[in-house]
């Protein structure tokens, strides 16, 4: 994809960004320098920017940058933060991630996207962030507790037990509802022992997998 591509791209996604509100500048900014072409297969290249997700290797996705901005907004990070994602992916959300957080550890169940997500992270020279080959259901609560958790993956019920791995008044945002039917974009804030709950929209991701992939 040429540049002139690329910064069309971008420049459509602005649009359509400041038209759902988000306006935030270090996360625009951050999106702006993390370099998505090269988290998009070469086939998929003309829908980088676009709305629609984009198939990516293990019979995974890469959602949309629409879906991908709104839920980083709605993590609402900031500087100094510690973050864990569930579901690596290409490793472009860890990227962005990376650089308007402390730190940030992505969790991948499957190793070819591992493996992949990190090489690209690392050519990008982003040292705070780290992918790791584990079970997102189990999370990682012995590195805990983190100030945000963010969930590219449908749980069927509130995910409680990942209340632990937040700290006091921490954010996670997750989907809850059926594998099979739409589910609940819900920001999902500690206080106390519990959640307070918040829907924000409806998406359609595939269901929490528990364990790691044996061979891809």
């Amino acid at each position: 994809m040429t540049d002139t591509v690329e910064r069309e791209g971008f420049a459509a996604f602005l649009l359509r960004a400041r038209a759902l509100g988000l306006t935030g500048r270090e996360l625009i900014a951050a999106i702006e320098a993390t370099p998505r072409q090269g988290f998009v297969p070469s086939q998929w290249q003309a829908d980088a920017w676009s709305r629609r997700p984009v198939p990516i290797e293990c019979g995974e996705v890469i959602e949309g940058i629409d879906l991908q901005a709104q839920c980083l907004a709605a993590l609402s990070v900031q500087a100094g933060h510690r973050v864990c994602e569930i579901g690596t992916g290409s490793g472009y959300t860890a990227a962005v991630l990376g650089r308007v957080a402390g730190r940030v550890l992505s969790l991948e169940r499957y190793r070819t996207l591992c493996e992949q997500a990190q090489a690209r992270i690392e050519s990008l020279g982003l040292q705070n962030v780290v992918v790791r080959h584990v079970d997102g259901l189990s999370g990682v609560g012995a590195e805990g507790p983190f100030d945000r958790i963010i969930a590219w993956c449908a749980f069927d019920t509130l995910p409680r037990h990942f209340v632990d791995q937040l700290s006091s008044n921490g954010i996670m945002i997750a989907a809850i509802g059926p594998a099979e039917d739409e589910q609940a974009l819900a920001r999902l804030t500690k206080v106390g022992s519990r959640f307070e709950r918040e829907d924000i929209g409806r998406v359609r991701f595939q269901p929490i997998v528990k364990g790691v992939a044996a061979v891809i």
